[in-house]
C-alpha cells in the first residue's frame, strides 16, 4: 500500500501540471479512498498534507479544492518551474518569521502614522533612516557612511541604479564567467557588454582582472564576494584586501552585491575600498521576498548619481515598505528573523551534505543553496530534465553562465525554499540520479 505522502505527492503533481485545475474540487475522501484502495485514514492524511502544503484549501459544508494560482504562486520567480518540490527558489520565509514581524503592522493603524508612511518616497529615506541603516549594516571593522544610504525598490533596483549610474552603453563591465542571471539581463537592457574575468576558490583573480582592464579598459566590475550565487564560495579577507587595493590604484568603480551577507560573518569588500565599492543589499533575503526595499551604499562621489537614476526610473523603495524596514530594525525584529534564517541554512546544508555526501557537497554552512557538480555521464541540461519529471525543480549552470555555452558541468540547488520534508525527499530523488545514466533514469 503506497505511503500517504506519495499519494499527495501524486495529486500535487497533477495540479503542478494542471491536471487538476484551480477550482477543482476533489472527490469526498472516502470516494477519494475508495478510488486509491486505502483507509479512510489514509486519505484524510494525504488531504491534511495537501492542506500542510497550501496545495487545497477546505470549505465546510462545500468540500475541499485546488487553491488558485495566485495562491500557489505567492512566492515564485518567473525562474521557477512547475514542480512539487522547488529547489530553485534561493529564499527563506516561515510563519514563525512571519509572527515576529507581525506586530509592527500595529504602529502604522493610527491614521496618523499610515499617514505619515504615505509621503512621498525619497531615495534617502525618511529623516533618521540613514544613519539607522548605516548602524544596522556595520560590522566590526566596517561602517557605511550614513549620507550614501540609498532606499532602492529591491535589490534587483539597487544593481540597475548602481549599473545605469557608473556604466554607459556600450561599456565594459568586468563580472564572474557565473553570476546573479538577474544583473545579466539587467545589463542587456542597459546595453552593458559583459567581460568574465578568471576566478578561483577564494574568488576572483586579480590578476587575470589587471590583464582585462589593461588590454581594454573596464568601466567597473560587479561581483558577490560573500556566499556568491551560485557558487556560494567567499573572498578570503587576504584577497578583499588585494582586490581594494588594486580599485584604489585603478581608479576603478566595484558593485559589491551583498545579498546573502547577512548569513556571513566576513568584512565587506567595502571596508577595504570604501571610495570605490558601491555596496548593494535587500531585503528579500534577510526578510521576506515581497518586502520591496534594498540599500545602496555609495561612496559620495557617485551618490547623487545613482540616487538620480532612482528618481528618473521610479526605483526608489515604496515609503510604507521603508517604515516597516525601519520599523522592524529599530525593535531588533531584522536581527531576530536572520538569526533564524541563518540557523535554518547550515540545518538544511547539513541535511544536503548528508544524503548527497560532502565530497559532492562542501558545506557552504550558511549558505541558502549548494553547488552539485555533476558525473561525466550526466550534462546539466539532461540532469535538470530528470530531475523535474520526478518533481524536483533545480537549475542548471547556464542559468548563471555570462557566456553562452561556457557554464560547467553543474547545477544549483537552492536548499532554503522547501518544507524540510520536501528538501529531505528531493535531495534523495537527486541522490538516486546521480547513481544511474540518463539511458537508466526513468524520463518519458
Amino acid at each position: 500500500m503506497p505511503d500517504f505522502h506519495a499519494i499527495a505527492d501524486a495529486v500535487a503533481a497533477e495540479i503542478a501540471s494542471g491536471k487538476l485545475a484551480a477550482g477543482s474540487r476533489l472527490p469526498p475522501q472516502r470516494t477519494f479512498a475508495d478510488n486509491w484502495g486505502i483507509a479512510a485514514s489514509t486519505a484524510s492524511r494525504v488531504y491534511a498534507e495537501l492542506t500542510r502544503r497550501g496545495l487545497v484549501t477546505g470549505e465546510v459544508g462545500r468540500g475541499t479544492f485546488v487553491r488558485a494560482p495566485e495562491t500557489l504562486r505567492a512566492v515564485r520567480i518567473s525562474e521557477a518551474a512547475d514542480a512539487p518540490i522547488d529547489l530553485q527558489l534561493a529564499i527563506s520565509s516561515s510563519l514563525e518569521q512571519a509572527a515576529l514581524m507581525a506586530p509592527a503592522l500595529h504602529s502604522l493603524a493610527g491614521p496618523a502614522a499610515l499617514w505619515e508612511a504615505l509621503c512621498a518616497a525619497s531615495p534617502f529615506g525618511p529623516d533618521g533612516a540613514g544613519p539607522a541603516v548605516a548602524h544596522f549594516l556595520a560590522t566590526s571593522r566596517w561602517t557605511p557612511d550614513p549620507a550614501g544610504i540609498l532606499f532602492a525598490g529591491g535589490g534587483r533596483q539597487a544593481i540597475a541604479c548602481a549599473l545605469a549610474a557608473l556604466c554607459q552603453p556600450g561599456d565594459r563591465l568586468g563580472v564572474e564567467p557565473l553570476t546573479y542571471p538577474s544583473m545579466i539581463r539587467i545589463a542587456a537592457r542597459l546595453g552593458l557588454q559583459l567581460v568574465p574575468i578568471q576566478i578561483d576558490d577564494q574568488g576572483i583573480d586579480l590578476e587575470a582582472l589587471a590583464r582585462t582592464h589593461a588590454a581594454k579598459p573596464l568601466a567597473a566590475i560587479y561581483i558577490q564576494p560573500t556566499l556568491h550565487n551560485p557558487l556560494g564560495i567567499s573572498m578570503t579577507p587576504e584577497r578583499r584586501q588585494a582586490l581594494g587595493h588594486w580599485l584604489e590604484t585603478a581608479g576603478l568603480h566595484c558593485i559589491e552585491d551583498a545579498t546573502f551577507a547577512f548569513l556571513s560573518d566576513a568584512t565587506p569588500l567595502a571596508a577595504y575600498a570604501p571610495d570605490r565599492v558601491v555596496y548593494v543589499n535587500s531585503m528579500q533575503k534577510r526578510l521576506a521576498p515581497g518586502i520591496g526595499v534594498g540599500f545602496v551604499a555609495a561612496p559620495r562621489p557617485v551618490k547623487d548619481a545613482i540616487a538620480a537614476v532612482m528618481r528618473a526610473g521610479g526605483w526608489m523603495a515604496p515609503s510604507l515598505a521603508v517604515r516597516l524596514v525601519m520599523s522592524w530594525i529599530a525593535d531588533g525584529t531584522a536581527v531576530r528573523v536572520a538569526g533564524l534564517k541563518r540557523k535554518d541554512a547550515r540545518a538544511r546544508q547539513a541535511l544536503a551534505a548528508r544524503i548527497l555526501g560532502a565530497e559532492r557537497v562542501p558545506a557552504r554552512t550558511d549558505a541558502f543553496h549548494a553547488w552539485l557538480e555533476l558525473p561525466p555521464a550526466w550534462s546539466a541540461d539532461a540532469f535538470t530534465a530528470a530531475a523535474a519529471q520526478q518533481g524536483v525543480a533545480i537549475t542548471s549552470s547556464g542559468a548563471f553562465a555570462v557566456t553562452p555555452g561556457r557554464a560547467p558541468n553543474a547545477v544549483r540547488l537552492a536548499l532554503s525554499a522547501a518544507p524540510l520534508k520536501d528538501l529531505e525527499q528531493g535531495l534523495q530523488v537527486l541522490r538516486a540520479l546521480l547513481a544511474t545514466t540518463p539511458n537508466d533514469a526513468p524520463i518519458e
